[in-house]
């Protein structure tokens, strides 16, 4: 296991006079996935959007690479590297997959705004549809640009966010190829939400079961197996 790169330790989220989350503690490293897992309703995507900062934890420490980060909101965390690929994919249906692709140049210094061509040698599709509507795309199309843009940004932790839902089967293979990529990089951090639990345990080094906002389960890939993690995640 590499060193954590991510590090979260008490983690608490509310909406509102709501507690969603309740003292979620986990870590994430360089090189590895660190799969969230759960059903429905028990704070996973809650738990993407505090370490992303698009909503305010309420309490807990939140560590990245070694430096305690206070309460950062979503624009400086994406400017120290945290991207983040939200369920529902979020693109604008109305740029172009060009300008889509740049909207992620607004946490980079200027001089490197650019959409690297390695970009391209990951989803080859977006090069083909470069001046389509990003609404005219299909729904695979749409997750690969969401996962494109949050790539423009150089992450060092990529946050996704069921990025498997609602797509077809060649494109969900197409996905988890990609993170294999990333991953074997060692640079980028990757922590996935994901409800498909063999695509997820084919791609995980770590996984972290949520209940009731709380950790259920945590552990090594090596100490967790599919039937333990399909027993941990039902009902």
């Amino acid at each position: 296991m590499g060193d954590s790169f991510l590090n979260v330790r008490g983690l608490t989220l509310h909406y509102g006079g709501s507690r969603i989350l309740n003292g979620v503690d986990m870590e994430a490293a360089q090189g590895e996935v660190t799969c969230i897992m759960g059903t429905n309703g028990v704070g996973k995507t809650s738990l993407l959007k505090a370490l992303s900062g698009t909503h305010p934890r309420s309490d807990g420490e939140y560590v990245l690479d070694g430096e305690s980060i206070g309460r950062l909101k979503a624009f400086d965390l994406a400017r120290r590297g945290v991207a983040y690929v939200p369920q529902g994919r979020e693109i604008f249906p109305f740029l172009t997959v060009k300008e889509n692709l740049e909207t992620g140049f607004a946490c980079l210094p200027r001089g490197d705004r650019k959409v690297s061509e390695e970009i391209f040698d990951l989803f080859p599709i977006l090069a083909k549809f470069m001046n389509r509507r990003g609404g005219d795309l299909s729904g695979g199309q749409q997750q690969q640009l969401a996962i494109a843009r949050a790539l423009v940004t150089e992450p060092k932790v990529l946050l996704l966010d069921e990025p498997t839902e609602g797509i077809q089967p060649n494109v969900i293979q197409q996905i988890g190829e990609t993170i294999q990529i990333l991953k074997a990089r060692g640079t980028i951090a990757i922590i996935l939400v994901e409800q498909f639990l063999s695509f997820a345990h084919g791609l995980g080094d770590a996984f972290v079961v949520m209940e009731r906002g709380a950790v259920k389960l945590q552990g090594r890939k090596e100490a967790i197996s599919l039937e333990k993690l399909t027993e941990a995640t039902s009902i």
